[in-house]
């Protein structure tokens, strides 16, 4: 398990990088280990070698990782696609979720998650490039569903999440047009406490950070390539 170790701090390395070309403190950026399909011991040995925060795709293979794994400290978020039957779970067994495309997913998650625990974390997905093969609230839509989700108990709107199409280029690129909606999005004043834009995969966190990441979401880069 040395080697997940080895991928963690190179991991760490291209962050503080990037960070310190784009003038920003690391430490403003938060490394979410994609963990979905991956064994057990490899996330606890990820999770023993420091790292906290873990993104599931999904659902049941996530909840029985949740249960299984000796893991007090870790914070779990559903990164995946939401189908309405699966928020209850969501809402029970997750402290952040990045993928809310509708109010109506979002209304049931304010229903669904107990007054007894925190707030559930809340990124909105937005399909920055408009792609029908793609999750996400269209752009032309974003405000409108922000205003309401920020208004639903039990929720603590964070900010926004994108997966961007795989080709772009440096004057168009998807990670500078969600930081300007970010930016716009916060002159509401019941939006001005957002905070995070979940952006930035294994291929192009640089890019992302670059233009204000402040999560990226990383999988190949820690665990190697799936085989399944």
């Amino acid at each position: 398990m040395h080697k997940i170790q080895d991928r963690i701090t190179q991991v760490n390395i291209r962050i503080k990088n990037a960070a310190s070309n784009a003038g920003r403190n690391p430490q403003a950026i938060t490394l979410l280990a994609v963990s979905k399909r991956q064994p057990n011991a490899l996330i606890q040995a990820a999770y023993d070698a420091g790292l906290r925060d873990f993104g599931e795709n999904y659902l049941q293979e996530a909840v029985e990782k949740i249960a299984v794994l000796a893991m007090p400290e870790a914070r779990w978020h559903f990164i995946g696609p939401i189908q309405s039957n699966k928020t209850r779970a969501i809402a029970e067994h997750f402290q952040w979720v990045h993928s809310v495309d509708r109010l109506k997913i979002a209304q049931r998650l304010s229903e669904q998650r107990s007054p007894a625990l925190p707030p559930l974390q809340i990124c909105l997905q937005v399909n920055i490039d408009n792609e029908d093969t793609k999750s996400g609230v269209n752009v032309t839509e974003l405000e409108t569903l922000a205003l309401a989700v920020a208004e639903l108990p039990h929720l603590q709107l964070r900010g926004l999440m994108t997966i961007p199409a795989t080709q772009y280029t440096a004057d168009n690129s998807p990670f500078v047009r969600l930081q300007t909606l970010f930016e716009r999005l916060k002159k509401h004043p019941q939006l001005a406490n957002m905070d995070t834009l979940s952006m930035g995969m294994s291929g192009d966190m640089e890019d992302a950070i670059a233009a204000g990441s402040t999560q990226v979401r990383i999988g190949t880069a820690l665990f190697g390539e799936r085989t399944h």
